[in-house]
């Protein structure tokens, strides 16, 4: 093993400075390390210390929690970083986890959600909601709702919006947002985040960038949609002239 230097030494937490700098009980810490998603401590004598890294795959575990990953999703998402992934890489994913959006999803019954919507709502109202991606049922029962987006959603409802077409709908933004979050990170991890490292800023002040890029990311977005909606029409209207016949001499 190589000589470690003093300051890399000094990061070394025990398990009970591990349990309170991350907020997890010791049975959880060993639990998630049994389960290969931490590794194991590292052991100095008869004692175990746990490095920055141990802290922010405990972090990005959390993070994957409140998104309500179960923990065999947990496994799969952790299991495609590399082993030698720095804290600040897995700062990074947890910075692109975390919502891009202010308006977090409200947890509710079903009587508060169809209080909230003013009428009662029917099991096929529930699935073209889901499918819009407005409300979500969860394993308690219990709904996530986008309340900003609620009466949208019922609008829509009310107009006879046919759940096929809201399905097909999530699998384009789904395939497509795939293809931009990864690209995204991509886009991060070699391009912005080596500069700051470079400069001596911590994970967190990685985090702090990510977090003020969101909504700016999310206006270009919108306008890169709408401009490429403008560029569609404009050759769908191309096309349609060239159709059609042109006048008799």
């Amino acid at each position: 093993m190589t000589t470690e230097s003093v300051e890399s030494l000094r990061e070394l937490l025990t398990l009970d400075e591990l349990t309170n700098r991350v907020g997890m009980s010791v049975r959880n810490v060993r639990f998630y390390t049994t389960k290969g998603l931490v590794p194991p401590p590292i052991r100095r004598g008869r004692s175990g210390y746990y490095s920055p890294d141990h802290v922010a795959r405990l972090e990005l575990v959390q993070e994957l929690q409140s998104h309500g990953f179960t923990l065999s999703a947990i496994e799969k998402y952790v299991a495609g970083i590399p082993t030698d992934a720095s804290p600040e890489d897995i700062a990074l994913h947890r910075a692109m986890l975390a919502p891009w959006q202010a308006d977090v999803p409200v947890e509710m019954s079903r009587t508060e959600l169809e209080r909230r919507a003013g009428r009662a709502l029917s099991d096929d109202d529930l699935a073209t909601l889901g499918a819009l991606g407005i409300v979500f049922r969860t394993k308690r029962g219990r709904f996530e709702v986008a309340t900003s987006q609620l009466s949208v959603g019922l609008g829509l409802v009310d107009l006879g919006f046919p759940i096929e077409a809201a399905l097909a709908a999530a699998d384009v933004y789904a395939a497509h947002g795939r293809e931009l979050a990864e690209e995204l990170y991509a886009l991060f991890r070699t391009m912005v985040w080596p500069l700051y490292k470079e400069s001596g800023a911590s994970a967190e002040k990685l985090r702090e960038v990510v977090e003020r890029l969101k909504p700016l990311s999310i206006a270009s977005l919108v306008a890169a949609y709408e401009s490429a909606m403008d560029e569609t029409k404009r050759e769908g209207i191309a096309q349609r002239a060239r159709r059609q016949p042109g006048p008799t001499p």
